[in-house]
C-alpha cells in the first residue's frame, strides 16, 4: 500500500514538472574541507542566540531553552568549534515572509498585536505579543534558509533549531509561528535556482502546515512519517504521507523510512532535502506516543543521511521537535542528527 500510495505521489509530481528544465544530480559539492588540518570535521552548524532568548513561564511545555543547551553541549564536547558556527547576518522582513504567509498575519505578529484567538492557537501565551519572541521566530526562519544554503555549498549542513511545521499561511499552531521549511523551500525555489525541494518530515506529529503551505507547489515533495493518532487532530495531506500506528518501535520505525524514502529520492529527483529531525518519536517524550530507543533515534538519523548523500542529494538538518523536562537529556536526543551527521561527513568525503 505505501509502494502505491509513493508511485502515485511521486508520478504527479514529476509530470508537474515535467516542464521544468533538468538539472544534473549534485553529486560533488563545492567543500574545500578535505585540505584542512583540523581533528574537527567543519561541518557548517547555524546557531543563533535570539533561539532561546524568551522566558517562558515557569512549567511551560515548550522546551525554548534547549536550542541554547544544544549549541553548548557541541562546543563543550568538541562536535564543533566556534569556526564552524555561522549566525544568520539578518532576519527576514515582512515583505520577504510574505513569499508564503499573509500579509495582514504578518503585520499583527511584528507589531506585537495578534488576536487572542490566534495566541491561543500558538501556544507561548502573552510572550507570542513580545519583540523577542517576533525576533526570535524570524531567527529561526533565517537560520533554516542558511542551512539550506550552506548544504547546497558544501553537501551538508545542520542547525541547533529549526522545523516549525504547524505554522500556516495566516496563523501559527502547536509552538510555531512562522513556517520556516515552507518559507525557505519557496525562496529557493524562487530565488535559489532550484527546481525541486523535498521536505522531508520524521517529527512525531504531523506537518501540517508544511503540508497545505506546499501543496499547489509541484516543485515541492512534503513527505511526512508521523503517528496517525497525534496532534494534530485535522491532518493535512502531504504529497507523502505515512501514519504509523501508537507504540511502534526501533525495527519497525526505521522499516517505514527505508521502504518509503530510495522511491521518492529517485522518482521526484530532489535538490535538496529540507530534513526535520523532530526526536519525540522517542520513547520517553513527554508529547510523542511511539517507541524509539536512543539507539534508534541514531540508526534514524545515519538511514536518512546516508541514503540521501548516497543518492547525490544534500541534506539540510534541523532538530524539530522533542519534549523532555530534562533539557540536558533532551539536547543529547537532538544532538543525534549532529553526530550522525559529523559520521557522514567523514564517510561521503565532503
Amino acid at each position: 500500500m505505501l509502494l502505491s500510495s509513493l508511485r502515485r505521489s511521486c508520478l504527479r509530481h514529476m509530470a508537474a514538472t515535467a516542464a521544468t528544465p533538468r538539472t544534473a544530480r549534485c553529486r560533488t559539492f563545492s567543500s574545500s574541507s578535505s585540505s584542512s588540518s583540523s581533528a574537527i570535521p567543519p561541518l557548517p552548524v547555524v546557531h543563533h542566540p535570539l533561539y532561546s532568548a524568551p522566558q517562558l513561564p515557569p512549567g511551560h511545555r515548550f522546551p525554548m531553552q534547549v536550542f541554547r543547551v544544544i549549541h553548548e553541549r557541541l562546543l563543550g564536547q568538541g562536535l564543533t568549534n566556534p569556526s564552524q558556527v555561522h549566525v544568520p547576518p539578518s532576519l527576514p522582513s515582512d515583505e520577504e515572509l510574505a513569499l508564503v504567509h499573509c500579509p495582514e498575519y504578518l503585520a499583527a505578529f511584528s507589531s506585537c498585536t495578534l488576536d487572542d484567538q490566534r495566541v491561543r492557537r500558538i501556544g507561548f501565551g502573552a510572550v507570542t505579543r513580545t519583540p523577542t519572541l517576533v525576533d526570535r521566530t524570524k531567527s529561526e526562519v533565517a537560520g533554516t534558509l542558511l542551512t539550506a544554503q550552506l548544504a547546497l555549498k558544501h553537501g551538508l549542513a545542520v542547525s541547533t533549531a529549526g522545523g516549525t511545521h504547524h505554522a500556516f499561511a495566516d496563523a501559527g499552531s502547536g509552538f510555531c509561528i512562522l513556517n520556516d521549511l515552507a518559507y525557505s523551500a519557496h525562496w529557493l525555489l524562487a530565488h535559489g535556482g532550484l527546481q525541486r525541494v523535498l521536505i522531508l518530515d520524521l517529527d512525531v506529529h504531523q506537518g501540517d502546515g508544511t503540508a497545505a503551505m506546499c501543496a499547489n507547489s509541484p516543485g515541492i515533495f512534503t513527505l511526512s512519517v508521523h503517528a496517525a493518532s497525534n496532534f494534530p487532530a485535522r491532518k493535512q495531506t502531504s504529497s507523502l504521507d505515512v501514519p504509523l500506528p501508537d507504540g511502534l518501535q526501533d525495527d519497525a520505525y526505521l522499516a517505514a523510512v527505508a521502504e518509503v524514502l530510495p522511491g521518492v529520492l529517485s522518482s521526484f529527483r530532489p535538490q535538496l532535502v529540507l530534513y526535520d529531525a523532530g526526536v519525540d518519536i522517542h520513547v520517553d517524550d513527554e508529547l510523542g506516543r511511539l517507541a524509539v530507543s536512543d539507539a534508534g533515534l541514531m540508526r534514524r538519523e545515519l538511514l536518512v543521511l546516508d541514503t540521501c548523500l548516497g543518492a547525490g542529494v544534500p541534506v539540510a538538518g534541523y532538530v524539530g521537535g522533542g519534549y523532555a523536562r530534562d533539557l540536558a537529556v533532551l539536547a543529547e536526543r537532538h544532538m543525534a542528527l549532529h553526530r550522525a551527521a559529523l559520521r557522514m561527513w567523514a564517510d561521503h568525503g565532503l
